[in-house]
């Protein structure tokens, strides 16, 4: 079975963060493309595997070895180039994911992704279709992205930021923002939680 250590993905993504990364997709190597097989069918088992099951946890941590503690991904899924995504701890994936991967996808601990959202990292070259560009996408800790919305490639939603369901994210996100539309804009700023005041036993409750 594959696999990238977290700490080699981590690696590439950082490189790709400072600049694009083009992949021509005629030109894949035998290994690349054996990669790309074992992939397809892992994740055709994976989603015609019955949740809840031992092996459906065992087929999900194959697609995403290095995903953190208490995660999970639901199903349907689809997901190209699996290895390219960093998933922390206590992330929930809802079903109908898109992971278009090449540029690298990274889901930080306590994200929340509604379902049928889109992550992109890649596009195509204008002329050279063939050429797939490749940028980050990089979902913050406690973000939530919302039903139906799509991060396109080189986006980074903040910290603990809100992306509106059926939203079309262009531009970076502020952390302890709401952003929604399309294309996405921002809504308002998350204030600071107000603080709860606990009543004591001592005091006399009417």
């Amino acid at each position: 079975m594959i696999l990238n250590s977290s700490s080699k993905i981590s690696k590439i993504i950082q490189i790709m963060n400072n600049k694009e990364v083009r992949i021509d997709v005629t030109k894949q190597t035998k290994d690349e493309q054996a990669l790309a097989n074992l992939h397809a069918q892992l994740i055709f088992k994976f989603n015609n595997t019955m949740p809840g099951t031992s092996e459906y946890d065992r087929l999900m941590y194959q697609v995403f070895p290095t995903m953190g503690e208490n995660s999970r991904v639901g199903t349907p899924l689809t997901a190209i180039r699996p290895h390219m995504v960093k998933i922390g701890k206590n992330v929930v994936v809802m079903p109908g994911c898109l992971m278009m991967s090449a540029g690298g996808i990274t889901i930080d601990d306590g994200a929340m992704i509604a379902a049928n959202v889109q992550l992109i990292s890649n596009n195509h070259d204008l002329y050279e279709r063939q050429v797939i560009t490749c940028k980050p996408v990089h979902i913050g800790k406690n973000a939530w992205i919302g039903a139906g919305a799509t991060i396109l490639p080189g986006v980074t939603v903040g910290d603990n930021a809100v992306v509106g369901a059926a939203s079309v994210v262009t531009k970076d996100v502020i952390p302890n923002t709401i952003v929604a539309g399309n294309p996405a804009r921002l809504v308002k700023t998350i204030p600071p939680q107000p603080k709860h005041t606990d009543i004591s036993e001592d005091n006399d409750v009417l």
